[in-house]
């Protein structure tokens, strides 16, 4: 059996957002910056996408920018705050992705800000007095704190964050790559400036994303030399990408309730299939909690062995796609940031599962069976 429990890390296309793609891959080709009728055509679908996901978020189109992915729209919003609005200091988390973690540190040890992190238990989970206490300093701040984490599947309450930054004055960007499609965000009542999005986490094509830029707040563009995006973004536009991307979202919001109670119904039958099977299996962050996390991944905390450096290895032999920590280091020798910094064990290896509306209760059975046999021979 091949099972593919990656699924944070990337998702399968969705038959039916390849379809709706497949014109402007092969008839509508023309560019959208061009008069004529080919490039018309094109120039209105991108703008019946932008409609699409500005309605989905309940926002303006004019605060929706296409971008490549979640980490250029995270670069985007930090780089040209910081850059046109005076921001001194960035308040932020030790296990944020590197799309902000990186983005944050270079431009510190640039001496463009001072870099903050607020306090975290060992759960990985932000004291929220803490940031408070932060926020109070009265310094020009932006505010960086991930939606939910994509290794441990913490959540964190970013309407509250959002409330305390309106409060004190800063600039609120929330990396909410792993949430998008999977919950709903409400922009007229949540309190932020940037939220970003990337298709390929909800069943849309890889190499294309977006970013929300409240109207209240004006940026320089990020990428320079065309008039695409508004003046925002410069080069053609990834058009097939865009619309498979609004397609794909528009069927993850329509479905979500529905697909919401299946994945969880996978996470559970993985987290009690576990716990009967492999003694002394613990589970990292707050993934476990399968009405509090983000439901699409469990973080699995394998019994104490010198061979669990092997555990992704072995999985993968018998067919078993699953990442280490974060999956945008898959293949990567350098351990996890964000469980470097848990109160965990550090003799313990640490696999995460992600799940799809693709993946099957067989899969998940087969996957604790083999997972049972790899950790019963690595510690007898």
């Amino acid at each position: 059996m091949k099972v593919y429990l990656d699924n944070a890390a990337t998702t399968a296309i969705d038959p039916v957002v390849f379809e709706a793609m497949k014109p402007y891959l092969l008839e509508e080709f023309g560019n959208p910056s061009s008069i004529h009728s080919h490039g018309r055509r094109v120039r209105s679908a991108i703008e019946r996408s932008r409609k699409t996901v500005a309605e989905l978020l309940n926002t303006s189109p004019s605060e929706i920018f296409f971008t490549s992915g979640g980490t250029e729209a995270d670069n985007m919003a930090i780089r040209c705050t910081i850059d046109d609005h005076g921001i001194k200091r960035v308040i932020s988390s030790k296990i944020e992705h590197h799309a902000v973690s990186h983005t944050v540190e270079e431009l510190a040890k640039e001496g463009k800000i001072q870099l903050d992190h607020v306090n975290l238990d060992g759960e990985g989970v932000i004291d929220m007095d803490h940031l408070e206490s932060l926020l109070k300093s009265g310094e020009k701040t932006l505010v960086s704190i991930m939606h939910a984490n994509n290794e441990i599947a913490n959540i964190n309450d970013i309407e509250k964050i959002g409330e305390l930054c309106e409060e004190y004055g800063a600039k609120f960007h929330s990396d909410t790559v792993q949430t998008m499609g999977h919950f709903k965000h409400d922009l007229q009542s949540l309190k932020t400036h940037f939220i970003v999005g990337s298709a390929h986490k909800f069943h849309g094509p890889k190499g294309v994303g977006f970013l929300y830029l409240n109207n209240n707040l004006k940026i320089n563009p990020y990428v320079t030399g065309g008039a695409q995006e508004r003046n925002m973004r410069g080069g053609t536009e990834n058009v097939y990408g865009i619309v498979g991307m609004a397609k794909a979202l528009e069927i993850a919001y329509s479905e979500m309730g529905e697909h919401a109670t299946y994945i969880k119904s996978l996470k559970s039958r993985m987290i009690d299939r576990l716990k009967e099977l492999v003694p002394g299996v613990q589970f990292n962050g707050q993934s476990a909690d399968v009405e509090n996390s983000l439901y699409t991944v469990l973080s699995v905390c394998t019994p104490p062995s010198d061979s669990n450096d092997m555990m992704l290895f072995n999985l993968d032999i018998n067919g078993i796609s699953a990442s280490g920590g974060s999956a945008c280091s898959s293949g990567s020798d350098i351990g996890s940031h964000v469980l470097a910094e848990l109160d965990r064990d550090p003799q313990r290896g640490a696999v995460r599962f992600s799940f799809s509306k693709f993946n099957t209760p067989e899969e998940i059975d087969y996957t604790v069976e083999r997972l049972a046999e790899i950790v019963g021979e690595t510690v007898s």
